[in-house]
This record gives structure tokens, C-alpha cells and sequence, in this order.
């Protein structure tokens, strides 16, 4: 257990903190899945900027890799242009 005023500080914050991340996570991820299972061409590009916002903000809090949202974008993308 922390011994320190700021440390048990910390505990506290560090949990809020990660609660948002996972909610925040998990709603781009279900979204993700939305955009996968659309098949309207129009639908599916308006999400495509929705989604691609929220990978965004994701990136910009560190929560997920650069890379892996650029992976993701780039895949979201082809797949809204295919349909």
C-alpha cells in the first residue's frame, strides 16, 4: 500500500484514469465493428471520419500505437472503398 500522501494520490487518479481509457478504447473498438459489418457505401464513409477521429484520440492519449492505428485506418479505409 502507498505510504505517501501523493502516492495514495496517485492510486486514486491512476484508476479514474484508466477506467476512461478503457471506456474509451472499447467504444472505438465496438464502432470499429459497426464499420466492418455496414455495407452501405454511403453509411459506412460518414462512419469511416467518426471512426477515424476516435482511433485519432486514441493515439493522441496513448492508448494505442501509432502504427496500429495507422494499420487500422488504412484497413477501415479499403474496406469503404471496396464496398
Amino acid at each position: 500500500m502507498a505510504n505517501h500522501k501523493s502516492a495514495i494520490k496517485r492510486v486514486r487518479s491512476n484508476k479514474g484514469k484508466t477506467e476512461r481509457n478503457k471506456y474509451q478504447h472499447k467504444s472505438t473498438r465496438s464502432a470499429i465493428e459497426k464499420l466492418r459489418e455496414t455495407t452501405d457505401k454511403k453509411e459506412a464513409s460518414s462512419l469511416l471520419l467518426y471512426v477515424t477521429s476516435m482511433i485519432d484520440k486514441l493515439v493522441n492519449k496513448n492508448i494505442i500505437h501509432k502504427n496500429k492505428a495507422a494499420n487500422l485506418k488504412s484497413k477501415l479505409t479499403r474496406k469503404v472503398n471496396s464496398l
